[in-house]
């Protein structure tokens, strides 16, 4: 590991459906022992959908653990083995039933580094056909078509509180050249 620190060794406690906790036994530099808990997660990946220039597609979804409806992106696990590209574009299908023609990478975040390795993989998805919406059984999901300009309003004032599609929705603001700083 790296600055010093040594990792001992790691014991699973709890291996779930979705994460496994785990327990790390750590020796940091100067020699003092630490256990820490972890939670392990296979990653995901998540999608803005683009109808337009100045449309994307935004979910209202029940998330039981943050006590009601969130505003999001689509968004999804890997499956194992499964690239996370591939991920976002089945999760795309899935929730709002629209295939992407093109699909962009914009970056990837780590949800919460403090206690879990989960990765986030970003992407923006375009040129939309429809295909039929697929939820899984434990979703309640509605397909909002929104105004980007809306969409990006709802960021900075708090309407669309989950971090993933907040930070998926400002990378493709500046990638689209709606924020400053835009490569394209």
């Amino acid at each position: 590991m790296s600055d010093g620190v040594r990792h001992k060794g790691e014991r699973i406690v709890y291996d779930g459906k979705v994460v496994k906790v785990s327990m790390a036994d750590l020796e940091l530099p100067g020699g003092r022992d630490l256990e820490l808990e972890i939670i392990r997660h296979p990653g995901a990946s998540a999608i803005v959908p683009f109808t337009g220039p100045d449309e994307v597609l935004l979910i209202h979804q029940y998330r039981f653990a943050a006590g009601g409806f969130l505003w999001e992106i689509p968004a999804g696990k890997l499956d194992p083995g499964e690239a996370p590209e591939h991920c976002a574009a089945r999760e795309l299908e899935e929730e709002t039933g629209k295939r992407a023609g093109r699909i962009e990478r914009l970056g990837s975040v780590l949800t919460t580094p403090g206690f879990t390795d989960e990765v986030i993989h970003l992407f923006a998805a375009f040129d939309l056909e429809e295909v039929g919406q697929r939820l899984e059984p434990d979703e309640l999901i509605e397909v909002v078509p929104t105004a980007f300009d809306e969409a990006l309003a709802m960021v900075f004032d708090g309407r669309i509180r989950d971090g993933k599609s907040a930070l998926a929705l400002l990378h493709a603001a500046r990638q689209t050249g709606r924020l400053g700083g835009s490569d394209g």
